[in-house]
């Protein structure tokens, strides 16, 4: 299974950069107020780490065996992958926030 080892982290940068083609053509957060959006994204990616942490601490969460992921680790039992999903999660989220918000005014 050679090969996979990074097919997550792909994917998920993959649907970042899909979030980031759909944000610039709806002109939603980013390509509206840049500062705004990356303070939003990176605050709520902070407390989702915090969150992860204090789970990995408590033995709640934990890597177990996927050989999609990469091995780079930013921590005990912190793949880096984790920090892509949680840019995607949030990202994902301001978006869909900022979608909504639109269509209702």
């Amino acid at each position: 299974m050679a090969g996979i080892g990074f097919l997550y982290l792909a994917l998920l940068l993959l649907s970042i950069a899909g979030l980031v083609a759909i944000d610039h053509r709806q002109k939603l957060a980013l390509f509206v107020s840049p500062m705004a959006t990356v303070i939003s994204v990176s605050s709520a990616v902070v407390v989702f780490l915090i969150w992860d942490i204090v789970g990995i601490t408590q033995g709640i969460f934990f890597r177990g065996l996927a050989p999609h992921l990469s091995g780079i680790l930013l921590g005990t039992e912190l793949p880096l992958e984790e920090l892509f999903f949680l840019v995607l999660l949030s990202y994902n989220t301001l978006l869909a926030y900022q979608f909504f918000a639109r269509r209702s005014r």
